[in-house]
């Protein structure tokens, strides 16, 4: 079944952008067909991070409603049905609703795929979020480059080319079907809903929603001003797209390679910071008009700060609720900040007439993301906050779990298991809420320093005799009471 739900993840993710990037490259035509006046067109371009925003938001609300498999099944069937209403319509209200209905579906998958990765694959989390962010770089692409080749082919019938992805869509949609027919009801968490207001509160929240808003915000410039930028430094309209296509397919290997990286360190500080230095060299370049195609491959491969960004929702959370709250929290957030950020950098070039007032706006940017990865990159989860998730059941319940994860624990100690906490606990109780109280009782909120020794230089107990000895001298005491 597991291979079965990695297809599935594989194919949905492929879809999640075709509604966006088969749209732009025809662009002139559909707005032309369309009749569309400036401010339509502009609405079309901010539609994919209003929804993103806007419905990414309401997704952990409608998961604890239907559940995560029928979520995504739904929110295929948006994406599907709602590039095939806009490909036979023929004017503009009905396209932008249509689009908006797509999108919707896109945004939905957007926070639902990270949930479900850290619920079906615990324990390779990492492996899973390289096809996730994989499959979507290759969708992004592959639309982006073949809508205009199925226009020439349909005799320049830019309906054709765009309906043509909602087929892509039905395919997305069999083995979701089937998973939501033969898989068993979707578990849904009572106790470890981390909500919108509680995640206002989290300094992490705001940090994964920071680092999310800057690279996004990074993204859309560059994918909508550097050919402008490229073609008025000298370069044609056929090498600025060369270009740009490059720049754009990087993102598979980055994609590939980022996500297990970032899973095997405990920190991933350092790949913050190697990817901010590139920003910044890959800017400076850009802005001197020297070394352009250098620049740009390297502003390319800092855009590995996206798949970084995708594997923090998981690694930065214990279970796939709080995955899902933070997935929420971090891209609705953060789509909202990188909304502004076209807008305003083609009102910084139009008032300055030049790019380095713009430029700036790319260096704070930079900045941001600096100080929002380096403590979202740090070793702590959403759960450690206290103030993320709520508190777990009474005291009998969490031991109960405490009792539960013993047997997961000694499973997994005995096939080699462990791993690192933020890759949360194998076994039926993984992403248990009553894990932050069975941490509590058994004394687990130390360093990884202190964990290794005590105070007298002897070797610690292990965990699981740690925890006996607790659960062991409370009902001693519950005796003697």
């Amino acid at each position: 079944m597991a291979w079965f739900i990695a297809v599935g993840i594989a194919l949905a993710a492929l879809n999640l952008r075709t509604a966006v990037t088969s749209v732009g490259t025809v662009m002139d035509e559909v707005s032309a067909g369309l009749g569309m006046s400036a401010a339509a067109t502009g609405l079309l371009t901010t539609l994919p991070v209003l929804c993103f925003a806007i419905f990414g938001a309401l997704t952990p609300a409608l998961s604890r409603r239907v559940g995560e498999h029928a979520l995504l099944l739904g929110a295929i069937v948006l994406l599907g049905a709602g590039q095939a209403v806009r490909a036979v319509v023929d004017s503009a209200v009905p396209f932008l609703a249509a689009s908006a209905v797509a999108l919707a579906g896109g945004a939905v998958g957007n926070v639902v795929i990270p949930a479900l990765i850290k619920r079906h694959f615990p324990r390779r989390g990492g492996a899973m979020t390289t096809v996730y962010s994989t499959a979507l770089a290759v969708g992004t692409m592959v639309a982006a480059a073949a809508t205009v080749p199925v226009q020439q082919a349909a005799g320049g019938n830019w309906h054709v080319a765009l309906g043509v992805w909602a087929a892509l869509a039905a395919v997305a949609v069999i083995p979701w079907l089937a998973l939501a027919r033969r898989s068993e009801p979707e578990r849904r968490s009572t106790h470890a809903r981390a909500g919108r207001a509680a995640l206002l509160r989290s300094r992490l929240a705001w940090a994964v929603a920071g680092y999310f808003g800057s690279q996004s915000l990074i993204a859309y410039v560059m994918f909508g001003w550097l050919p402008l930028l490229l073609r008025d430094n000298g370069y044609t309209s056929g090498q600025a797209a060369v270009i740009l296509a490059v720049f754009t397919g990087l993102g598979i290997p980055i994609s590939l390679a980022v996500p297990p990286l970032a899973t095997r360190l405990r920190d991933q500080r350092p790949l913050v910071a190697a990817f901010v230095v590139l920003y910044a060299v890959g800017f400076a370049g850009l802005l001197s008009g020297h070394a352009l195609w250098a620049s740009s491959m390297a502003v390319a491969v800092g855009m590995g700060s996206f798949p970084l960004a995708l594997s923090m929702l998981a690694l930065r959370t214990r279970s796939g609720a709080a995955t899902a709250a933070l997935s929420a929290f971090g891209q609705s957030t953060g789509y909202l900040i990188a909304g502004a950020g076209p807008i305003t950098f083609g009102l910084l070039h139009q008032v300055s007439g030049g790019w380095a007032l713009p430029f700036g706006l790319l260096f704070a940017a930079v900045a941001v993301q600096l100080v929002t990865g380096w403590y979202a990159g740090g070793e702590r989860t959403l759960e450690d906050e206290g103030r993320a998730v709520p508190a777990g059941p009474d005291p009998e319940a969490a031991e109960r779990a405490a009792d539960g994860a013993d047997h997961a624990a000694d499973h997994a100690e005995g096939a080699g298991g462990g791993g690192h906490a933020s890759h949360g606990v194998s076994g039926p109780v993984a992403g248990h809420p009553a894990l932050g109280i069975r941490d509590l009782v058994a004394g687990r909120h130390r360093t990884s320093d202190e964990r290794g020794r005590r105070s007298d230089g002897l070797p610690a107990a292990g965990p699981r005799q740690g925890r006996r000895t607790a659960r062991a001298g409370r009902r001693r005491g519950s005796r003697s009471r």
